[in-house]
């Protein structure tokens, strides 16, 4: 769990937004800090203060830092977004992902056609340099000779 800033005085960020007293089991003060105050005022504008509070009494103490993150990532979200939200980066992520798999794929059989029609290469020392048939898959590099820098 996270350390608990002394609040002798200071009101959490959530209680200073919703105008009342900082009690010492206030639900909201080891996560939502005095000096962060656009943190909980987002996140009360998605989820409301009533709902935080809930959510945060019914998950493990252990897991509440965790959860406020999340919450506090995903009201950014909906925020910039108010249809779809963290889902929308996700689907675009996905989809760019998508995109750099059809370049790669490209790119291999570009590569395999140029390689099979080219006679071999020989290096600086008068050996074979490996076709990309003979090459390992990716991620499967055997020796130092094959790694590119």
């Amino acid at each position: 769990m996270r350390n608990h800033e002394p609040r002798a005085s200071s009101s959490c960020a959530a209680c200073k937004l919703l105008k009342r007293r900082c009690t010492p089991s206030c639900i909201f003060a080891p996560y939502f800090r005095s000096d962060e105050p656009k943190k909980f005022a987002k996140v009360h504008k998605v989820f409301g203060a009533s709902n935080v509070s809930k959510i945060l009494n019914e998950v493990p103490e252990e897991q509440r830092d965790e959860t406020v993150n999340s919450l506090a990532y995903e009201a950014e979200a909906r925020l910039r977004d108010p249809v779809y939200g963290c889902i929308g980066a996700i689907a675009l992520l996905q989809r760019r992902m998508v995109e750099l798999q059809v370049d790669l794929a490209i790119a291999r059989a570009r590569l395999a056609r140029y390689s099979a029609s080219s006679p071999p290469i020989l290096n600086d020392h008068g050996s074979m340099i490996p076709t990309l048939a003979e090459l390992p898959a990716c991620g499967h590099v055997p020796s130092q000779e094959f790694r590119f820098v």
